[in-house]
């Protein structure tokens, strides 16, 4: 079995934070984005990963690398933001027509029995969750547990229940088939070569997919969205934060190699490798690798790789590098 990860989306309701850092490089818990995904593959028995790669791709590559030597990791470009199912479609000369395939988007952190996925006896299962705002996602009609119709973010509500991202595919020559279609004939919804179109044409040809209930799936897109997931994932890491005169209200996660004085931190708190926290309060907050932050009272916020603060705001999403500084 091999697994895609696509991951060259911009990230854009993330900015500033993805100006200069991929999405699936933004911190959630003791690891970025991609780290969790890969090790929920590892899990899984998966050694052979296809990661395409595009805006700040080479960020990826680096990481991968230094954290996951024993994969076997191949890197797609997508040079042009075409969508993701022209993401999917650039890596059909590396999968075999008997392979069966994992796809698993890079902004999505799924928890539960994954292994479960596999039992399907159809063609291929595809991984569903009730949502909210079902005009935000690929939504599919069922009969039973038997997917009849896909339609990709619909403009009028014809139901609730999304496509999360994680898809098992049993027959990848159908699903290649399907996107050379698209591709061949710029098909597209919304201006993208959708994956859900390429779903859709399946079943139109007799495909079987099922679907596999989620309830452990955790989107990383926006700000309210990331900081909810960093709560669940340090809630289940059960680790004994520490500082240097320090209250700490759980759940707290603080790597090893920060440095922590003085402070009120949680609840819901990331603070990452490298960074220094002085005099602070800090609540519903993700502090990514090698930030410095003194005298801030913060809350509902994201602080960028290597940011300088110093009596901020009471709210920020702060870009990488950036400099806040405040009267004495």
């Amino acid at each position: 079995m091999k697994a895609i990860i696509p991951a060259a989306g911009v990230g854009s309701r993330l900015r500033p934070i993805t100006n200069t850092t991929p999405k699936a490089l933004v911190q959630v818990g003791d690891r970025p984005i991609i780290g969790h995904i890969l090790d929920r593959m590892i899990a899984l028995g998966i050694e052979d990963v296809i990661i395409v790669i595009g805006y700040l791709g080479e960020l990826i590559k680096e990481y991968v690398g230094a954290n996951y030597p024993n994969l076997n990791t191949e890197y797609i470009y997508q040079r042009e933001r075409l969508g993701l199912g022209h993401a999917i479609w650039l890596c059909g000369d590396s999968i075999q027509p008997s392979e069966e395939l994992l796809i698993i988007f890079g902004d999505t952190i799924v928890d539960g029995n994954l292994a479960e996925i596999f039992k399907c006896e159809s063609d291929g299962a595809l991984g569903v969750k009730r949502v909210n705002d079902p005009e935000r996602f690929g939504i599919v009609e069922t009969e039973g547990d038997r997917i009849i119709k896909m339609v990709e973010k619909p403009a009028e509500f014809i139901g609730d229940l999304a496509l999360i991202g994680l898809n098992y595919i049993k027959t990848p020559e159908k699903l290649f088939e399907a996107l050379s279609y698209l591709v061949e004939n710029d098909i597209r919804t919304r201006g993208e070569i959708q994956l859900t179109d390429a779903f859709q044409r399946m079943v139109e040809s007799d495909t079987d997919f099922r679907i596999f209930n989620v309830e452990g799936w955790f989107d990383c897109g926006k700000p309210d969205e990331l900081i909810a997931t960093n709560q669940h994932m340090i809630e289940s890491m059960h680790t004994e934060p520490k500082g240097e005169d320090c209250v700490f209200i759980p759940p707290v996660y603080i790597s090893p190699d920060a440095v922590v004085k003085d402070s009120i931190i949680g609840p819901n708190v990331t603070i990452s490798n490298g960074a220094a926290v002085e005099r602070c309060i800090l609540a519903d907050t993700i502090v990514n690798p090698g930030a410095s932050m003194h005298g801030c009272f913060l809350s509902g916020s994201l602080i960028g790789i290597g940011a300088v603060i110093n009596q901020p705001p009471r709210n920020l999403v702060l870009g990488d590098y950036a400099c806040i500084e405040g009267a004495l």
